[in-house]
């Protein structure tokens, strides 16, 4: 178990590290600062209205933006939930994690004991660590590996497994591994969202810094809202109540249909966005504003699932593709940072980073060592407003399997490649041409030979990472 030796406390640690990276000027706190994740499940690079979204707002998630910075150059873990997740908690591209495709939680898809995870570093740290919401890497109340609670949170609150995070209404809820009943109509993120407040608030009163990650189920299907929500938007939106949006749950769940899922969507948005919202008055209430970091991501690119159609609202942005591919859109996540005070209020960065990028963006935080084996660098000094002190990435490399190797893709700067199920490798120069509308690897033989070397360098077998978890 990972457990760093410090001869010096913890905030002096913080406080070294940030003095070395904050602007000139800027005051670095006696206290560690709290950090919240916010992580959406399938929400698209266009789905808020700081990114382009135009046909509803977005208004409190847009005050991360606005109070903080905006990155247009961040990418998930992956094209699909649990892989991308598990980038997230290791720090490991997804060449290197041993989870690359959804799968079997009980089984394949969850963390190794050996695995050093983003909450311990946290806990390391001498945080209190807390998860609400869709932990998708084991199923939630079984003990060992794939319970959050064996990976370094000391509270969880959510769903049993990802197969039943499909619904908004289960038949029950998960609370540190104890499975509880629940009554019939029961909007389950309410709860989730509550039980997050609720640990903020504990810790914020005890004086104790925390990791407070929020992996939202919103907007992943089933288009389910809070009633109040769904039926003003069915009102905005009367010419597709003729639509009817199914979607499975998992094993003895029910997942209601949805009349008219166009108008589920907005009201799910409308309540994310509302709940954000109230975590950052809660923040103010509670005197710790200035001293919490807020991030907001998504998993992955937009769905085409249980009736949502990301065409009508342009989830993508303009990006070619959706979840489950290597394009821009499945894999190209909004990134929003807000730390009053200390991030530079609107501020923006163009800065190529992913989610292995994380862990070690908070172990520098933290003043805590990365683990061995992590893929990642800190992007610290973006967030900072130091760019000329940032390290950049080589290249940066994704791959998701089907049963096997199915499409993977390599960025070096402004140059993109794609390959899809073995066939030949698509070339794109994303700087002249965002929307990947044409194949220049015939004209550019020179970035191909780079590409492929990238492709061959980076993927390791998974047969050779197989181990019991």
């Amino acid at each position: 178990m990972f457990l760093a030796s410090r001869s010096l406390p913890a905030c002096f640690l913080i406080a070294l590290t940030l003095a070395a990276t904050l602007p000139a000027g800027a005051a670095v706190s006696d206290h560690p600062p709290n950090v919240i994740y916010i992580l959406a499940d399938d929400l698209g690079y266009g789905d808020l209205s700081c990114y382009g979204q135009k046909k509803f707002g977005t208004p409190n998630i847009d005050r991360l933006a606005r109070e903080g910075m905006r990155l247009t150059g961040h990418y998930s873990g992956n094209t699909v939930c649990s892989p991308s997740r598990a980038v997230l908690m290791t720090g490991r591209h997804p060449g290197h994690c041993h989870i690359r495709g959804n799968g079997d939680e009980a089984t394949s898809v969850r963390l190794w004991p050996e695995d050093i995870v983003l909450p311990e570093v946290f806990q390391a740290a001498g945080y209190a660590t807390g998860a609400f919401g869709k932990w998708g890497l084991g199923i939630t109340t079984v003990e060992g590996r794939g319970n959050p609670l064996a990976n370094g949170f000391d509270e969880f609150y959510g769903w049993k497994s990802q197969s039943i995070a499909h619904t908004y209404y289960p038949s029950s809820v998960v609370e540190n591994g104890q499975e509880i009943p629940l009554e019939p109509g029961t909007y389950v993120h309410e709860l989730i969202m509550d039980k997050a407040r609720a640990f903020i608030r504990h810790n914020a009163s005890a004086q104790k810094p925390f990791f407070c990650y929020i992996p939202t189920a919103v907007p992943h299907a089933a288009m389910h809202a809070p009633k109040a929500l769904h039926e003003k938007w069915r009102k905005k939106m009367p010419q597709f109540d003729h639509v009817i949006g199914k979607y499975p749950a998992g094993p003895d769940e029910s997942c209601p249909d949805v009349i008219n899922p166009i108008a589920g969507f907005a009201a799910m948005m409308e309540h994310l966005d509302n709940e954000v919202g109230e975590i950052l008055r809660l923040l103010a209430d509670l005197g710790i504003d200035e001293n919490t970091l807020v991030l907001f991501a998504s998993d992955n690119g937009a769905h085409r699932e249980g009736g949502h159609d990301p065409d009508f609202w342009n989830s993508t942005g303009g990006l070619r593709g959706q979840k489950r591919d290597m394009h821009e859109g499945g894999i190209r996540s909004p990134l929003l940072a807000r730390w009053p005070g200390t991030i530079k209020a609107g501020a923006t960065s163009d800065h190529l980073s992913a989610f292995w990028d994380v862990l070690p963006t908070m172990a520098e935080l933290l003043g805590q060592p990365s683990p061995a084996g992590v893929d990642g660098i800190s992007f610290l000094p973006t967030l900072m407003g130091t760019p000329d002190r940032q390290q950049q990435h080589e290249s940066l490399y994704w791959e998701f399997h089907k049963r096997k190797l199915f499409s993977r893709a390599a960025r070096i700067g402004s140059w993109k490649a794609y390959q899809e199920n073995g066939k030949p490798l698509e070339l794109f120069d994303l700087s002249a041409d965002p929307g990947e509308t044409t194949n220049v690897a015939a004209e550019h033989p020179e970035i191909v030979k780079q590409m492929e070397a990238v492709f061959r360098e980076s993927h390791q077998p998974l047969a050779a990472n197989r181990k019991e978890g």
